[in-house]
């Protein structure tokens, strides 16, 4: 199940794209962060997408695929282009990767 989550606290299970493009819209200080995850019980590790709303006005991206190891950021200026990665995501599909260059930060979460 997908489950949308922001800094205040609203939880929004099974988001729809209008959801989510509110929530990544509503981003501001104070409510700056909003993480999509997958909370599968067949499914090992951590899958989420998650998008902070930073002090300059830039977006800072990540993504986890299942291990620490797979851990990706990014940065950019356009809430159009984070959209497409949340959708993107949310939809299972990976093409939206290629919009950003990545910087692997998994060796930032190892033990």
């Amino acid at each position: 199940m997908l489950i949308a989550t922001d800094e205040v606290g609203r939880v929004v299970k099974k988001p729809t794209k209008p959801a989510i493009g509110r929530m990544l819209a509503n981003l501001q200080r104070g409510n700056a962060h909003l993480v999509l995850e997958r909370a599968e019980e067949d499914i090992e590790g951590n899958w989420y997408i998650q998008v902070l709303l930073r002090d300059d006005n830039t977006y800072q991206l990540e993504f986890r695929d299942g291990a620490a190891a797979e851990h990706y950021q990014t940065r950019t200026i356009s809430e159009a282009k984070i959209l497409t990665a949340l959708l993107g995501w949310a939809a299972g599909r990976t093409e939206w990767r290629s919009d950003f260059m990545w910087n692997n930060i998994g060796s930032e979460f190892a033990d």
